[in-house]
């Protein structure tokens, strides 16, 4: 049996500003972004240009309590991860785009990592694992 993970919901203040800051800050790709009439909502989905992993859903807060959570998913813990197989590359071109880093870039056993914020201010690792390490050959 096969299965992956498809989603990871992300929620969000609002569609359009996480879109931009997606597709224009992290040049990640709108995959879809389709209104469901039934549930007054859009089902609104990206994804790293080229990735065939998992994709977020952006999904915007619809209760009080949801919107409790924006920016605060992983309680200040690093909650996602975005692997890179360039991590200067990619570092200096977040940088140019105004990606607030709250942790510089370091030389970890397992690769190369730094840690942003994405505009609601929950925390990401961009990290290039080492060609050893068990998940360099499974991001890409």
């Amino acid at each position: 049996m096969k299965q992956s993970i498809v989603h990871i919901a992300l929620v969000v203040e609002d569609y359009d500003e996480a879109i931009a800051f997606y597709t224009n800050k992290l040049d990640f790709e709108l995959i879809e972004d389709t209104y469901q009439a039934e549930q007054d909502k859009r089902w609104v989905v990206v994804s790293p240009k080229g990735s065939n992993g998992t994709t977020i859903l952006l999904a915007k807060a619809s209760k009080p309590i949801q919107k409790d959570f924006i920016g605060n998913q992983a309680g200040g813990r690093v909650f996602l991860f975005l692997g890179t197989v360039d991590f200067q590359r990619d570092y200096q071109q977040m940088l140019s785009k105004g990606i607030e880093f709250v942790r510089e870039p370091k030389k970890a056993d397992y690769g190369t990592v730094a840690v942003f914020k994405d505009l609601y201010g929950n925390l990401w690792d961009l990290v290039q694992f080492d060609e050893k390490h068990p998940m360099s050959n499974r991001i890409f």
